[in-house]
């Protein structure tokens, strides 16, 4: 009954993430104009544009877990699923 956080002990800041799916999505695809370009700021919640931190000891203390990718092989893992599976997306 109780809850743990999972995290991969690499943190990065939102935009960093956002740029980095941008810059994979931008070789994949080939768009015309730049995926990096549709990055807008939003007025109502200028904190949480920094980061969010997850502290997974917990979950790594009880059940032994560890994340089994780094950031850039899973975040590379998680777009090829989502363009793998753009009926899910669109149907979400």
């Amino acid at each position: 009954g109780d809850s743990c956080c999972v995290g991969g002990k690499e943190e990065r800041r939102n935009l960093e993430v956002v740029n980095t799916v941008c810059s994979y999505l931008n070789n994949q695809l080939k768009p015309e104009k730049p995926f990096n370009q549709l990055i807008t700021k939003v007025s109502d919640r200028p904190g949480h544009d920094f980061r969010y931190a997850i502290d997974s000891k917990k979950i790594e203390s009880f059940l032994g877990w560890k994340p089994s990718f780094d950031f850039e092989e899973g975040i590379i893992y998680t777009v090829n699923w989502y363009l793998k599976n753009k009926k899910w997306l669109l149907k979400n």
